[in-house]
């Protein structure tokens, strides 16, 4: 029989996460310590969200002179949720949610004002289980726009 408090690693449960939690066994409580970024495991991170992952952009490149006053650009990747943005040179624009894979915006030609790089990243705000020790959203990595 164990003792209170004693420490029993997650293999000798079956599992192999040591890096998620501990369990304190007594002879009659059994109580699960997840440690930050095991949302996988935590009943109170049901609310959590994904953090996006950006794989690319269309289009990814443009002439400068042949822009047209408006575009659609479509964003792929995964994880995306109804609260996901598309943010453009630091400016986060009206996204349309297509898919958990899709995002389109609309860029006006007014947000691109000479030739050049533009970054692309798509965020999505935390969800609200941040003091549960529940990792949520976050900003994917960035893809460019060249405009030439």
């Amino acid at each position: 029989m164990r003792t209170l408090y004693e420490l029993v690693e997650w293999e000798d449960l079956g599992y192999n996460l040591p890096s998620c939690g501990i369990v304190l066994l007594s002879s009659c409580l059994v109580v699960l310590l997840l440690l930050p970024g095991c949302n996988a495991l935590n009943p109170l991170c049901g609310s959590a969200r994904p953090m996006p992952s950006l794989k690319s952009i269309s289009p990814a490149t443009m002439v400068f002179a042949q822009l047209p006053p408006s575009f659609v650009m479509t964003a792929t990747g995964s994880h995306f949720v109804s609260s996901s943005v598309v943010v453009f040179n630091s400016a986060a624009l009206s996204t349309t949610v297509i898919s958990s894979s899709e995002l389109t915006v609309n860029i006006t030609s007014s947000k691109i004002a000479a030739p050049g790089s533009f970054k692309v990243v798509v965020q999505t705000p935390a969800g609200n289980t941040g003091n549960l020790g529940c990792s949520s959203g976050g900003t994917s990595g960035a893809q460019t726009l060249t405009v030439n």
